[in-house]
């Protein structure tokens, strides 16, 4: 595993709200903060809202909140990042190149300016308000512009209409932001999220939740409709379910009025709210269970849809902690919640359903048996429930708090190995990518082990000759280059480590130019240094790294036989590589049989296609046989092969990795439609196993969405 640390840079000048024109607000400020009355002057002077340059008070750089939009949302496929900065600005963030994030928009200046537009009014009908002047309208035109959270929704469809009257369907998200006076603006991207532009409305609801503190998406399935809505906590107590509408978003419904969770105003603050679904054994569906942290105690809610409506069963979970809860999170493969407080204490809580609601088991989990006294700050669990995250600082210590705080990121497991490589199995995600924190699991084993075990091998093997799907294919994949990777000698350097050397060297340093016996020196102490670097940080002792290693070249009846179990391994590695590729090949190819009349229109060298695939005679497929018959038939023995951009040469399909033309010009080939890659600039699987080309604006909308696609090897993204 390489870490690549990244960071978003907060903004270096402050957030100043929109409330009124310039000059206005100018004279506004200057009399709030003389005025005689020491309930306006105090008042103004003290709230970092109005005054976030501070003058003589630290000022307030840094985010106080984020939030992760589903998978598939940028342009190249992955998150897009909500920052909330301490004052008050909320910005959308993009990690479109390599480690580097750009800024994409900035809401808040929208959101004002169409506030601006509409005189601060939420709709035509509302009665005007007083004055910029007065101090209580200058107040609420703050608090209706600042926000306190924001959840993004999954993806949903959308309808657009052509120029020619055609329908097309468009992804969307949807983006809630709650502020301060209880509003929510709802915010509708059109997808890949580019900026200013992608946004395609803004919508404004009056939830009527006095003080708020939380809020997170309500996605309920009920006979293939999804239900959404909007869950408001307040930290006065109650919680509520809103209605959302949206047009012309497909298959979308929502309440027909709020649902109150909780209504009593126990002075309780929402810590936090998690919708998880699930689905109820004794009465048959799908339901949607709603956790929320409140003090110490967790309440809980199982809304259910039936023949009568909407049921709705909530109660406390009481007696987990003697402290409030300051961080919850929760798998949503099986519902179970972990919830932590500051004094090192997690519990897990696991719900089972009973004939009419549920009911929850807890244990506790102590930390300080991990990691010794520490006091806790948050926790996260990993998309399939394998890690949990936990952030942590020193605890007391002789009954003495620390004089610095150091925070980590501990990570715990959850799942064993066996538990972690059954769920992989019977997946019905079918993507390694998305399941990365159980294939960790599974990695970890065999590196440690130097083998795969044996029930997982044959009930793989069983997998792919009941099935088929190249799901599995890429499973056997991954587990043989991790073999292949345990076997090897462990590398001299520490790999998550940064390196901050300069990789370009002067002739004179050069292998072959001669050294001094103190350069050789100084090159033998670093190259101890960092491996025994290495070896603390794979926790073990150097006499195990010694052990584990592969024998030395003085040991030949030892490294024969490693060897050859390399060599073996290697061969099946391009074996599943070979078979995989084949099933990409035949999917292109049934492509263009759709797609095309005339495979000259395609730019994808069908003929070079045909030809590599019938060029192994041990390969008997009658799917591809009868495929390339009729594409052949179609092409009616016309060749149509591609040509190298600088000698016009014809480009000869023989390997699938590359082209080379016969003047020796070489050419990678894109892993998603085979075509040569005749630019500078291309594209990368995430785990580097593959290139692929950018779209083109003449490219059809068939090979377009082909180039979108995942690695064949590996399930990463493209980019």
């Amino acid at each position: 595993m390489v870490i690549h640390r990244t960071a978003v840079p907060a903004p270096a000048a402050a957030c100043l709200l929109k409330v009124g024109p310039k000059k206005e607000v100018a004279e506004c400020k200057e009399k709030f903060a003389n005025s005689v009355d020491p309930t306006v002057s105090q008042a103004f002077m003290l709230d970092r809202v109005f005054n976030p340059e501070g003058k003589s008070l630290p000022p307030m750089r840094g985010f106080k909140y984020s939030s992760w939009s589903p998978l598939g949302c940028d342009a190249n496929g992955r998150c897009l990042l909500a920052a909330l900065t301490m004052d008050n600005r909320l910005t959308i963030h993009a990690n479109l190149n390599r480690l580097q994030w750009v800024h994409l928009v900035d809401l808040t200046e929208v959101y004002g300016e169409r506030l601006y537009e509409a005189s601060y009014k939420l709709s035509k009908v509302e009665t005007p308000r007083a004055e910029l002047g007065d101090f209580s309208e200058f107040q609420r035109r703050h608090s209706m512009q600042t926000p306190v959270r924001m959840e993004w929704s999954g993806i949903c469809t959308t309808q657009q209409v052509k120029h020619n009257n055609e329908c097309r369907d468009v992804g969307s998200v949807l983006l809630a932001v709650l502020f301060e006076n209880g509003n929510i603006a709802v915010w509708q991207f059109q997808l890949p999220f580019l900026g200013k532009e992608s946004i395609t409305s803004c919508n404004t609801i009056e939830s009527g939740i006095n003080s708020p503190s939380v809020l997170s998406w309500w996605e309920y399935e009920h006979n293939n409709r999804k239900m959404s809505g909007l869950i408001v906590g307040s930290a006065f107590g109650p919680v509520k379910i809103l209605p959302v509408n949206l047009k012309a978003v497909k298959g979308y419904f929502t309440l027909r009025q709020p649902v109150v969770l909780w209504q009593e105003m126990d002075q309780l603050p929402v810590q936090s709210i998690k919708c998880i679904p699930l689905y109820h054994p004794y009465q048959k569906c799908s339901c949607s269970l709603v956790v929320a942290a409140r003090g110490p105690y967790v309440f809980w809610c199982l809304l259910l849809i039936s023949k009568a409506g909407l049921n709705v069963h909530n109660s406390h979970v009481t007696g987990l902690h003697s402290l409030p809860i300051v961080s919850m999170t929760a798998d949503k493969q099986n519902g179970t919640v972990y919830t932590c407080s500051s004094d090192g204490k997690v519990r897990q809580l696991i719900p089972i359903f009973t004939d009419v609601a549920l009911k929850f088991e807890h244990q506790l989990i102590k930390l300080s048996e991990v990691f010794g006294s520490v006091r806790t700050h948050g926790i996260a669990v990993s998309p399939c429930g394998a890690y949990l995250a936990v952030i942590t600082t020193e605890g007391m210590t002789n009954g003495l708090h620390p004089v610095n705080k150091n925070y980590q990121v501990q990570f715990v497991t959850l799942k064993t190995f066996e538990e972690a490589a059954a769920q992989l199995l019977e997946s019905s995600v079918q993507n390694l990518f998305r399941q990365v924190d159980l294939t960790d699991l599974v990695r970890w084993k065999i590196l440690k082990d130097k083998h795969i075990p044996q029930f997982l091998q044959e009930a793989l093997d069983k997998k792919i000759e009941s099935c088929g799907s190249t799901y599995f294919w890429r499973f056997k994949l991954f587990l043989l280059r991790i073999l292949y990777q345990s076997m090897q000698k462990a590398p001299s350097e520490v790999m998550w480590r940064p390196s901050h050397e300069d990789a370009k060297i002067l002739i004179s340093d050069s292998p072959g130019m001669g050294s001094t016996e103190d350069d050789q020196e100084e090159g033998t102490s670093k190259q101890a240094s960092k491996q025994s670097l290495c070896d603390a940080g794979k926790g073990m002792d150097v006499d195990d790294a010694a052990d584990d290693a592969l024998p030395q070249s003085s040991d030949i009846g030892g490294r024969e036989p490693m060897e050859e179990k390399l060599l073996e391994i290697q061969a099946q590695i391009e074996a599943v590589e070979m078979h995989l590729t084949r099933e990409h090949m035949k999917r292109v190819l049934g492509e263009v049989y759709l797609h095309t009349w005339i495979t000259e229109n395609t730019s994808i060298p069908t003929r070079g296609v045909c030809d590599f695939l019938m060029s192994d005679e041990g390969y008997d497929d009658r799917t591809a046989r009868v495929l390339i018959g009729h594409i052949l038939k179609k092409m009616n023995k016309q060749t149509f092969p591609e040509h190298c951009s600088l000698c016009k040469e014809i480009l000869p399909f023989t390997d699938r990795k590359q082209a080379v033309c016969s003047n020796g010009h070489i050419w990678l080939r894109c892993f998603l439609t085979y075509q040569s890659c005749q630019s500078l600039v291309y594209r990368r699987c995430l785990l580097h196993d593959s290139i692929a080309r950018h779209p083109t604006p003449e490219d059809p909308e068939w090979i377009k969405r082909l180039l979108q696609g995942p690695c064949t090897f590996c399930d990463s993204p493209v980019f």
